[in-house]
């Protein structure tokens, strides 16, 4: 048996890649474009695994997705492949039409060919499942409860506009042509193999190089934090038992502002790894200029998932950043490897404004 992953070196589908290969000895066959944040460093433990077929290529490639599919007979696809960093969107919202609508549009006609000539029994089996965000459904206010699957698409960046319109296209390609299709919404994930341009990893990179560590606005944005490996232990839930058609909502329960994140990896920091000087790395933190159209408050409502398929995340805020920190300080390699040239332009062209 065999399962495709679309963006399988990045952070989320390659801690996919690595857990299900941890878990099973079913092939993943892998097909990662390998953008500045895809990076097979992350999976350099896979080096010699026959379970784990890399290939280099883009999602919008119909004729190569459908010759992957033909070769390899998988009896899933799960697509982790995205532009996906709102910044990024606001700067250059090109790349993220490109990749999240064309490039979900030619996947999804790509796998619907090879779906409607399975013989029928691999054909009731299969499923095509996508991973998205919480950010299609807006913002909220402090006092708004949480996403649910019912709450409307709202979208207000490039980045989930994008991806809304993704989740829409894997939603009609089920009730037109019947792909049985499974769409997962996902908060802000955290954990290891984290490029460092998302909130904790550069916390973490710039803190121990004596850095500002910049901070958008007042830091009161909030955001659900999902450690990664649990929002991986969902999705194998999901392809295992989800029901065909249906959305599913993975949050972590852990509901912070960004601020009050970064004092805590600050914390750990000064436990971990204290400053030459004494000093807390918390008086690095810096405050600069909100970004356009900042979301105020993202928070997920887990529960359909955990009445219908038995799903809880395994880790707390505290103990999965615990994890994160530490993992983060035991490879200083992985974290040199990926910070190259064109990453620290990026960070000085989004942070670079004054406070």
């Amino acid at each position: 048996m065999t399962i495709l992953v679309t963006g399988g070196a990045g952070f989320i589908g390659g801690n996919f890649v690595l857990d299900w290969l941890a878990q099973s000895d079913e092939t993943v066959v892998n097909l990662d474009k390998l953008t500045y944040a895809g990076n097979l460093d992350s999976l350099k433990s896979l080096q010699g695994d026959a379970r784990h077929v890399f290939v280099q290529g883009d999602i919008g490639d119909r004729e190569l997705v459908a010759r992957l599919l033909a070769e390899h007979q998988p009896r899933a696809v799960l697509n982790f492949a995205a532009e996906s960093h709102v910044d990024r969107s606001i700067h250059g919202p090109g790349d993220f039409i490109q990749t999240n609508v064309l490039g979900t549009f030619n996947l999804l006609e790509a796998v619907r060919a090879y779906w409607a000539a399975l013989p029928e029994q691999a054909k009731a089996a299969f499923r095509f499942l996508h991973v998205s965000t919480d950010e299609v459904y807006g913002t909220l206010s402090e006092t708004d409860a949480p996403f649910s699957e019912s709450n409307r698409y709202e979208p207000n960046s490039p980045y989930s506009a994008s991806k809304a319109a993704s989740d829409h296209l894997v939603r009609a390609w089920h009730h037109t042509y019947g792909l049985p299709v499974l769409t997962t919404n996902c908060s802000n994930n955290y954990g290891p193999y984290h490029f460092p341009e998302k909130l904790i990893p550069l916390v973490l990179l710039n803190a121990q190089k004596g850095k500002p560590l910049p901070i958008y606005g007042d830091g009161q944005q909030i955001r659900d934090w999902l450690y990664v490996k649990d929002h991986c232990s969902a999705i194998r839930r999901v392809l295992e038992a989800g029901r065909l058609g249906e959305t599913y909502n993975v949050g972590g329960w852990n509901e912070k502002a960004n601020l009050e994140v970064v004092k805590t990896i600050c914390a750990l920091l000064d436990e971990l790894q204290p400053r030459a000087d004494g000093q807390s790395y918390a008086t690095q933190i810096t405050f600069v200029q909100d970004r356009p159209g900042h979301d105020r408050r993202y928070a997920i409502d887990a529960r359909k998932l955990e009445a219908e398929l038995g799903w809880k995340p395994a880790e707390t805020f505290e103990s999965g950043i615990r994890k994160t920190v530490a993992w983060y300080l035991a490879n200083q390699d992985w974290v040199e490897n990926v910070t190259s040239g064109a990453y620290r332009d990026w960070v000085s062209t989004q942070y670079g404004a004054k406070p």
